[in-house]
């Protein structure tokens, strides 16, 4: 059986990030979507949160699809998993430089788990996360970057934190 892993803090989920899901779970018999959180990130929603959100979202999509929390590395997360792959989602040259050498480095850790770029589609290329909570946080529309539940979400959040 052919696993991959995604990882990512999907805070919150954007359209890029599914558009990698669906076309990286029609490449492997599983995907495992793994949630984790990253130091250097303050993140808008909890663990818990983002893994209720991410499963809602991947719902209905094609494929065997499971959504998991780890807090480890990477390497460590898809050797549990059995992946034979990790998946990434590239949006501009910025990410493949960060990209390539995480690879490199997870080669190291072990080198029969491959890494698969998979190419943002064109229209939501420019979309992160990071951005995405910038403009709501101004409140700014961000419908056109995330699904309507995750926009709602989002909405509800800031209005319950400010």
């Amino acid at each position: 059986m052919k696993v991959a892993v995604y990882p990512g803090t999907f805070d919150p989920i954007t359209l890029g990030h599914l558009d990698i899901i669906r076309r990286g779970a029609h490449l492997v018999d599983k995907l495992v979507i793994g949630v984790t959180t990253n130091p250097s990130k303050e993140p808008m929603f909890s663990v818990a949160e983002r893994l209720a959100m991410v499963r809602r979202e991947v719902n209905g999509i094609p494929g065997q699809i499971e959504v998991v929390e780890f807090d480890s590395l990477l390497m460590e997360f898809a050797e549990a998993q059995e992946a034979t792959a990790i998946l990434r989602g590239l949006r501009a040259v910025a990410d493949f430089e960060y990209e390539f050498q995480m690879a490199g480095m997870n080669q190291q850790l072990n080198d029969d788990i491959e890494t698969v770029f998979l190419m943002a589609d064109v229209s939501l290329q420019p979309i992160a996360s990071k951005l995405v909570k910038e403009i709501a946080r101004y409140g700014g529309c961000i419908d056109k970057f995330v699904t309507p539940a995750v926009a709602e979400d989002v909405r509800r959040h800031l209005n319950g934190s400010r």
